[in-house]
């Protein structure tokens, strides 16, 4: 069906794709008086197998925003240290108890709890326009430089016209794809399977967090319902199917905490989703009038789960950046490769340790495991320095830009 009406608006920035990244950055410069559009091609938030860990560094943006009090009413589950079963001994792999931050771990809180408390925020102040069902279609752009986008919703089509296009549209981007960027991928050797089961009173208890009791089996509490992963070998799921359900409904109850009869809640292959994890980033993030943040600059692994984390932080550098030259109409293709040069370095850096740590474990060296106990114990240290390259990352970023309590 062809649109049949069409609607002009006109904002500073228009976002493309409501994720952690567009809508914190769509908040911090709305809250600045800067007009804002963000575009997101679903209805709501509520996406099963996203990512749910919300580091220390955003707890600490949400405080120095005056949002935490209000954010941490949310329910969540608040970890302070990340542990691991290896050779039979329990491991505190990472300790955030040392950081020089308001809130001292790490809280899982579902995805879409986080993306409706920013919106509804955003929504309080003028200037602000979500709009959902629309999807991206195409870059507008005059003398070489892109001045807006063309979006579809529903039968209408909608042309926002603005100073810059911020693709956050994740790490299948088309913002980045229709600007012709480009970029360098680095491979990744496992995938993640997702899939539900229901929750029951006679469960085992899965203490708080992610990782189930047996290797390569993950678990996420969702409150009535359980949210498992199994990461395999990359590419192994057309074999996996190849083999037939039956066979592999079999492999997941014996890595499983569950008893195998539950596994006849999964009905057919449609109970699976496969995140095929791959970590690259763009070599230019920007050009005239357009610039990518978050998935849509550099994909990375969920190892550390720090993806979201990441985001938040390029937001809030991109804020810092922009908004002065947004309110003053002098935004420069300049301005926006700031915000490459400024998170440059922690995107290089975290993608380097997750690359190193993805081929430690496909190489799967007999006893390299069993000595990690003995390293930690020998060398305490290392569990705090993890907790601050997780908990912070490498380059922790304030938000410079409409700082104290939101009172709206």
């Amino acid at each position: 069906m062809q649109p049949h009406s069409t609607e002009i608006l006109t904002a500073d920035c228009c976002i493309v794709g409501g994720g952690p990244a567009g809508l914190m950055l769509g908040y911090l410069l709305v809250r600045a008086g800067v007009r804002v559009v963000v575009i997101e091609k679903h209805a709501d938030f509520l996406h099963d197998f996203r990512g749910d860990t919300i580091h220390p560094s955003t707890l600490e943006t949400m405080h120095q925003l005056g949002l935490l009090e209000a954010f941490l009413t949310l329910p969540h589950q608040r970890v302070e240290k990340l542990e691991a079963e290896i050779a039979g001994q329990k491991v505190t792999m990472a300790d955030f108890s040392r950081l020089p931050v308001q809130c001292r771990f790490i809280a899982f809180m579902p995805q879409w709890d986080f993306l409706n408390f920013i919106a509804d925020h955003s929504a309080r102040y003028p200037g602000y326009t979500l709009l959902r069902s629309t999807a991206f279609e195409s870059l507008n752009e005059e003398n070489g430089t892109v001045s807006g986008v063309t979006a579809l919703r529903g039968n209408q089509r909608i042309h926002v016209r603005c100073k810059v296009v911020v693709g956050a549209d994740g790490r299948h981007s088309q913002v980045r794809a229709a600007a012709g960027l480009t970029s360098q991928a680095f491979g990744a050797a496992r995938d993640v399977i997702w899939f539900r089961l229901s929750r029951q009173p006679h469960d085992p208890d899965m203490g708080v967090g992610h990782t189930g009791p047996r290797r390569n089996f993950i678990v996420i509490d969702r409150g009535d319902y359980w949210q498992c992963g199994l990461t395999i070998p990359k590419g192994e799921f057309d074999a996996k199917q190849a083999a037939g359900l039956d066979a592999f409904k079999a492999e997941i109850a014996a890595l499983s905490p569950f008893e195998a009869a539950r596994m006849a809640e999964i009905e057919d292959w449609t109970a699976f989703k496969l995140l095929s994890i791959r970590i690259d980033r763009l070599d230019k993030w920007a050009k005239p009038g357009v610039l990518c943040i978050g998935d849509a600059a550099h994909a990375m692994s969920p190892i550390g789960g720090v993806g979201v984390n990441l985001a938040i932080q390029d937001a809030v550098a991109t804020a810092n950046i922009l908004t002065a030259p947004l309110k003053a109409g002098e935004l420069q293709l300049r301005d926006l490769e700031k915000v490459q040069k400024r998170r440059q370095f922690p995107t290089v850096a975290t993608q380097f340790l997750q690359i190193k740590m993805s081929r430690k474990k496909s190489k799967k060296k007999t006893g390299g495991s069993s000595r990690i106990p003995g390293m930690i114990g020998r060398l305490p240290f290392l569990k705090f320095m993890a907790g601050r390259l997780i908990g912070l990352g490498f380059r922790p970023e304030s938000p410079q830009v409409a700082r104290g309590k939101d009172n709206k």
